[in-house]
């Protein structure tokens, strides 16, 4: 649309001017006015939106977080968690294990 009205506007300008009123009108005409509210009001509606949504999301997050939660005992050590069958091809001790126990 843009490039339809440089067009216009050169050729007018090539011919001497606006020689035709529907040309002179189409150079003057305006946008209209309301698509710039309409998308204002658009945003400002998004925007409280996501400020409403923000603060529900935090006052969610603090109930759940204020909640208590259980404590579970630590599992006592079992002796037979470590039961090597085979011996290890780097020795009696694992890799990283020290020799002074």
């Amino acid at each position: 649309m843009a490039t339809a009205i440089v067009r216009t506007g050169l050729r007018s300008a090539l011919r001497g001017g606006a020689s035709s009123p529907r040309a002179s009108t189409f150079l003057k005409r305006s946008f209209a006015s309301s698509a710039h509210q309409d998308e204002a009001a658009e945003a400002s509606k998004w925007q409280k939106i996501t400020f409403a949504g923000m603060a529900t999301c935090a006052v969610f997050s603090f109930v759940v977080l204020s909640k208590g939660h259980p404590h579970h005992e630590t599992p006592p050590s079992y002796h037979y968690l470590h039961i090597r069958n085979k011996e290890f091809p780097w020795g009696p001790d694992g890799l990283f294990e020290s020799k002074n126990h």
